[in-house]
Order: C-alpha cells, then sequence, then structure tokens
C-alpha cells in the first residue's frame, strides 16, 4: 500500500475504532439486558475491534492484522445479520405480530437465520488459510447483498408509523452494505484492494455511527437507554455547520485567487469579507438558530423536547423575574422560547371585570379589553384549549359557534392564544406572535405550553394574592393609625371638655384664665402635630434621649384639673430614656388617665420614678375600682377591649406595645376595690443605646 494511503487509512480507522469504543462504552454502560440491545452492543463492539486491527495493520503492516482484520470484519456482519434478524423476529413490546403487514413467517425467518450463519460460517475460513482474493470477494459481495436484502425485508416490516425511529439506523446500513458492494465489486473486477476505497471505508463507519445511535435514542424498547444532550447536537451541529461554511468560503476564495486574473486577490478579499460578515450575521440571528432546532429536534430525538430541561427553565425564568423584566414578560419570554416565538403580550384580569393587556414584549400596545365570562374566556376556561390562528385563518373551528374576539382580528402577526388557569380560574391568558421558524404544533406542544401555562398562572395568582394582601395591610396600618390618632383626639377633646365645666366655676380666676390658655396652646400643639404626621405620613419611631423627671412633670400638669390631682410621690431621679418623646407622653398620660377615671374624687392617684441599674421604673398608683386577675389577662391589653362607654379600647394595647418595643417591660397589679399599680420599666438611655449599636453590628 502507498504511504499517503496508509496515513490516510491509520487515520480513517482510527477515527474509526476510537468513535465505536466510546459508543460501545457508554451502550454497555446503558444496557438493560434486551435481546436487541445485546446484538446492537455486539455490533458496535465487533466495529470497533475491526477498526483497530485495520488500524494497526495500516501502522505496521503486517499481515496476519489483516487477516484478523478481515475475520473481524465476518463477525460484525455476522452480528448486523443477527441484529435485523432480532428486529425481524420481536415487535416493540418483545412479541411477533402476525398482523403486522409483510411481516415474514417462521418459516422464512428460519431459511433467512440459516443462510445468514451459513455465509458467516464459510467466510470465517477464508481469510485465516490464504483464500483467493477473488473468492474472498465474492463470499463478502454475496455477504453485503444479503445484508441489503434483509435490511430491506426489515424496514418493510415496519409499520409506517414506527418508521421515523428506524430511519437514521436503516440509512446508515444501506450506505454502509452500499460502500461493501462497491468495494468487493472492485476487487472481485479487477482482483486487487483499490487502496483509496479500503482507507476510506473506515471514514464511512465513523459518517453512520451516528446515524446508528440516533435510533437507540429514539427506540427506548431496545432497552438501551440512549441520551444525548441537546446542547451538545445543537452546538456541534453549529459548529460543523460554521466550519463547512468557513471552509466553502476559504475555497471559492483560493479559486478566485488563481483563476481571477488581476482581479484575483481583489474578489478573495472581498469574498472572504461578504463570507464573515453573513457568517456572524448568521451566528446572531434568532431565527437560524430557531430553524437549527426546530431541524435538530424532528430528525435526531424522539420527542421535541428534553422536558427536565425545559421545566427547570420555565421555572429559572419565571424566579428571577424583576431582573430587568417585570413577571409579565417574564412569562411572555420563558413560553416564547419554548416554541421559539418572537414575543407577545399578557392580558391579566383588572379592576373592572375584564382582561386587558398587562405587559407585551416586541408587541405594539392593545388597549382592547375582553370581558370576564364573555364567550372566549368561558371556552378558554372550561376546555384548556390553545387557540391556534393558523388553524383559524385555514377554515377550522374548534367548537360550533366559537368566535375570535374582535380585537384578536387587528393584533398582527398572532399565533396562539394560551390560557392561564389556576385552580379552575382563568387569571387570563398569554398571546404569542408568530415563530421566528416553522414550528409544527403538535400534542407535544400542546402538553408543554399547557404545562407551562398553568405555572405561569400559579405564579399570576400568587402575586395578585400577594398585592391583595399588602393592600389590605396598607388598610389595615393606616385603620390602626387612624385609630390611634382618634384616641388622641379624644384624650384632647376630654382635656377641653374638662376645662369648659370648670370654666363656670372659675372663669373670672387669672390663675384658672392662664391654665385654660396653656391647656388650649397644648391641644394646638398636639393636634398640629397629629396632622403633621398624617400628612407628611412622618415616622414616630425616632428615638431620642428622653428625660423622664420633665416628662412625668408635664402629665401631672396637664392633669392638675382633675379630682382628684395626681401628685409624684418620693425623689425623683435625672434619668433619661431613648424614646420618641410625644409618643411616650402620650401613652404614660393614658395610664394616668385610666387612673384618674377608676378613682373617686375622694381618692388618690400617684407618680413615681425611681432608677434600679440601668433601668428607669415608673409607678402609677390609684386608690380607685381596681381590676380582676381575669381581666388584666384576658381583656386589658387587647385592642378594642373597653368597659368605658365612650372608650376604644387601644391605650393599653398601644402602652404594652410600645413599652416592650422599647426593650421595656410593663406589669400591672390590681385588687378589686382597693386599686391597681402599674409598674413600667425602660432601659435608661446610655444602656439603652449601646444595646441598639450591638444588635445593629450583628
Amino acid at each position: 500500500m502507498e504511504p499517503v494511503f496508509s496515513q490516510v487509512s491509520a487515520w480513517s480507522y482510527a477515527f474509526a475504532a476510537t468513535l465505536h469504543a466510546l459508543f460501545g462504552i457508554y451502550l454497555g454502560m446503558a444496557w438493560r439486558r434486551g435481546r436487541r440491545g445485546a446484538f446492537l452492543l455486539a455490533v458496535v463492539a465487533a466495529s470497533a475491534l475491526w477498526a483497530g486491527a485495520n488500524w494497526a495493520f495500516s501502522l505496521s503492516g503486517w499481515v496476519w492484522l489483516f487477516q484478523l482484520g478481515n475475520l473481524l470484519d465476518v463477525l460484525r456482519m455476522a452480528a448486523w445479520f443477527g441484529f435485523l434478524i432480532a428486529m425481524l423476529y420481536q415487535s416493540a413490546d418483545g412479541h411477533r405480530d402476525d398482523d403486522l403487514p409483510g411481516w415474514p413467517r417462521p418459516g422464512a425467518l428460519a431459511v433467512v437465520s440459516c443462510a445468514a450463519v451459513g455465509v458467516a460460517c464459510f467466510n470465517i475460513g477464508l481469510p485465516l488459510y490464504g483464500t483467493p482474493l477473488r473468492t474472498w470477494a465474492a463470499t463478502s459481495l454475496m455477504s453485503a447483498v444479503f445484508g441489503l436484502v434483509l435490511l430491506e425485508l426489515f424496514y418493510r416490516s415496519v409499520p409506517e408509523r414506527s418508521r421515523w425511529g428506524v430511519r437514521p439506523l436503516t440509512l446508515a446500513l444501506v450506505g454502509l452494505f452500499a460502500f461493501d458492494v462497491y468495494l468487493f465489486s472492485e476487487m472481485l473486477l479487477f482482483s486487487r484492494i483499490h487502496p483509496v476505497i479500503w482507507s476510506v471505508r473506515g471514514f464511512a463507519h465513523t459518517i453512520a455511527l451516528p446515524l446508528v445511535a440516533v435510533s437507540a435514542s429514539r427506540n427506548p424498547e431496545w432497552t438501551i437507554r440512549v441520551s444525548v444532550s441537546r446542547n451538545v447536537v445543537f452546538h456541534s451541529t453549529a459548529l460543523a455547520v460554521s466550519g463547512l461554511f468557513l471552509l466553502l468560503i476559504a475555497g471559492a476564495g483560493y479559486y478566485m485567487r488563481y483563476f481571477g486574473g488581476e482581479w484575483g486577490e481583489a474578489l478573495q478579499l472581498a469574498l472572504l469579507f461578504g463570507g464573515a460578515l453573513f457568517f456572524v450575521v448568521m451566528f446572531f440571528s434568532g431565527a437560524f438558530r430557531a430553524r437549527l432546532k426546530v431541524f435538530l429536534a424532528k430528525n435526531f430525538f424522539a420527542y421535541r423536547y428534553d422536558y427536565r430541561t425545559e421545566w427547570l427553565g420555565v421555572t429559572q425564568a419565571l424566579s428571577v423575574a424583576g431582573d430587568g423584566l417585570s413577571l409579565g414578560e417574564s412569562v411572555i419570554k420563558a413560553l416564547a422560547d419554548l416554541v421559539e416565538s418572537s414575543g407577545g403580550g399578557v392580558w391579566l384580569r383588572d379592576a373592572n371585570g375584564g382582561y386587558s393587556q398587562q405587559a407585551r414584549l416586541n408587541m405594539p400596545p392593545c388597549g382592547m379589553q375582553e370581558k370576564e365570562g364573555s364567550p372566549f374566556c368561558s371556552y378558554l376556561l372550561e376546555n384548556e384549549w390553545i387557540v391556534n390562528f393558523e388553524e383559524l385563518r385555514g377554515g377550522y373551528s374548534p367548537a360550533r359557534g366559537f368566535q375570535v374576539p374582535a380585537w384578536a382580528q387587528d393584533v398582527d402577526d398572532m399565533w396562539l392564544i394560551v390560557p392561564l388557569i389556576s385552580s379552575g380560574v382563568l387569571v387570563g391568558f398569554v398571546v404569542l406572535l408568530t415563530p421566528r421558524a416553522p414550528v409544527d404544533v403538535n400534542w407535544e406542544v400542546l402538553d408543554l405550553l399547557k404545562m407551562a401555562g398553568r405555572q405561569a398562572a400559579s405564579y399570576f395568582a400568587r402575586m395578585q394574592a400577594t398585592e391583595a394582601l399588602l393592600e389590605v395591610r396598607k388598610f389595615d396600618a393606616f385603620n390602626r393609625m387612624s385609630a390611634f390618632v382618634v384616641h388622641d383626639l379624644k384624650n384632647l377633646v376630654a382635656q377641653l371638655s374638662l376645662m369648659l365645666r370648670n370654666a363656670e366655676r372659675h372663669k373670672d380666676n387669672p390663675e384658672f384664665q392662664a391654665d385654660m390658655l396653656d391647656t388650649v396652646r397644648h391641644v394646638e400643639e398636639r393636634m398640629r402635630g397629629l396632622m403633621t404626621q398624617l400628612m407628611e405620613k412622618t415616622p414616630i419611631n425616632q428615638r431620642k434621649p428622653v428625660a423622664l423627671k420633665p416628662l412625668l412633670e408635664r402629665i401631672i400638669q396637664s392633669k392638675r384639673l382633675a379630682h382628684p390631682r395626681p401628685v409624684f410621690r418620693g425623689d425623683a431621679p435625672e434619668v433619661a430614656v431613648l424614646a420618641h418623646g410625644e409618643r411616650l407622653e402620650r401613652i404614660l398620660g393614658h395610664i394616668v388617665q385610666n387612673a384618674l377615671d377608676a378613682t373617686s374624687e375622694h381618692g388618690s392617684v400617684s407618680v413615681a420614678l425611681s432608677q434600679e441599674r440601668n433601668t428607669a421604673c415608673i409607678t402609677v398608683q390609684d386608690t380607685g375600682s381596681g381590676m380582676s386577675s381575669a381581666f388584666i389577662r384576658e381583656q386589658l391589653f387587647k385592642p378594642f377591649q373597653t368597659t368605658k362607654a365612650s372608650g376604644m379600647g387601644i391605650g393599653a394595647y398601644e402602652a404594652q406595645q410600645y413599652v416592650h418595643e422599647l426593650g421595656g417591660n410593663i406589669a400591672v397589679h390590681s385588687e378589686v376595690g382597693a386599686g391597681t399599680r402599674f409598674e413600667i420599666s425602660l432601659p435608661i438611655a446610655a444602656f439603652a443605646q449601646n444595646a441598639a449599636d450591638t444588635a445593629q453590628a450583628d
């Protein structure tokens, strides 16, 4: 053999041996102990050994390796015969089906089996004992022709509906058997081995192997679970197409350079630039990628989608909503990517009782609204049907009386409408525009879109529930703030009422007049502060050091006209706490006012301030009617629980909540008929500031 062909054959059979060995290892790991899977595994193993022997012969030139390769070639052919016979004998469920058209009877199977075994056994001995070349070529040619006959019988026996799965295998075997017919016919005619044909035989087997793998992946009933990564196939195909295109451009440029005369170099540069620009445009073209994906899905996989990957992709797209896209836009993109659509819009139920466009992607705005309960919406809800406008334009109607909404007729490039149904409620629907590549809307596409639509509907339902909950919470916060404001106004009105009752007796007293002006000024300041807080939404939790002694003195001073008049008891230390001054004054004033309301004119109400280590202690004690332990435990600090005819029942609740918010505690000791003592403990300002800083650092 000539040296150049030795190099070609070495590379040819090296590729074949390597790929068959790798594929054989994968099949061995995926084999599930089926008969047809065992034959296919034997075919791949024999092919790997045959290619390896020819590779070694191409490198060494040893004759015994050539004879070994021929023997392994016979074994490889016999394995293919066994695989085809096993496929003929068993139907997809493992039993012979006599009802299939063209299916061989048991007698025919016996003849085919004996013929295959006889040819194989006769051929096994030929290469080992120096059989003449023409005899070897004749028997090998008979084997190849017999393989074509057996393959034709096998393909005819497969039902039309099942031929899609075996078509790649059939094409691969037709190519291999036809190549062998050509090789051994030339050998029989000219009594020689053509070095070029023999060298290229390894490349032929390498090229045919992917078709065998595709058929194995399309037929899981072979009990071999072959899983081919769609991303790997897509990127490998894109890379191969790119490489082939660049080779064609380079070849055309070479031709122009050497045969274009004076214009050769200029034409070459222009062609290379144009080709490179065209390549970049195609590389970034969404339509090209979409067409390539559709082509690969149709011709290389049993199912169009890898459902696990698609499910994870949809979930990921919906989970990251907000990263530059709203939830509606994320839903449109997720569904559009499933079917290579260029964009669309989503219609959701609004406050007006209809469905309006809430989000769009590569789609013009549409102001039309579909009413809730319309025949169109009712049809989507009852049937969960995906409306295909291509079918509607072709005259197909999914139901009698079905009508396309008027607004839908004005939307250009409308393709599909996917309903969004969650818990039996039509949350909305998604409109998808015409795809970038032609897509056959079959059961796979419909099921996948329904699944994605349900997932998207659950996200929309959860979003709407969250928005409703937030709205309720806002109203709750507003109502809570309104209740506190009304409570403060009630206390201010009580002060004014007390002042008016005393005015009839003391209106001519200069001291009373001064107290009256102070009270009116205080009420005016408090009301102005409340108005500012409501209009500007000023936060009331801004804390700063508040001196307790002046604050308590102001409270007692504001109650000086009450009967009995509250008094300080003991020496009050100069301590401060970290709090909002007005709010703290309000809740302490409420506790003092409650003590006054519960005490008769002949009783007493006292306020005391003390310090215990890092805590300021405020005690409000009265000799009033008192409270039972059950009332303190079950009603005192619960909102809207009160024993007063005009009370609101939120003063004690607010006091407890704010004291706890400041890190303090409030305790109540009371006895019916003997009086009540409130003990309020608050952390001193310096200690509270250190604790707050530590918590913030953590």
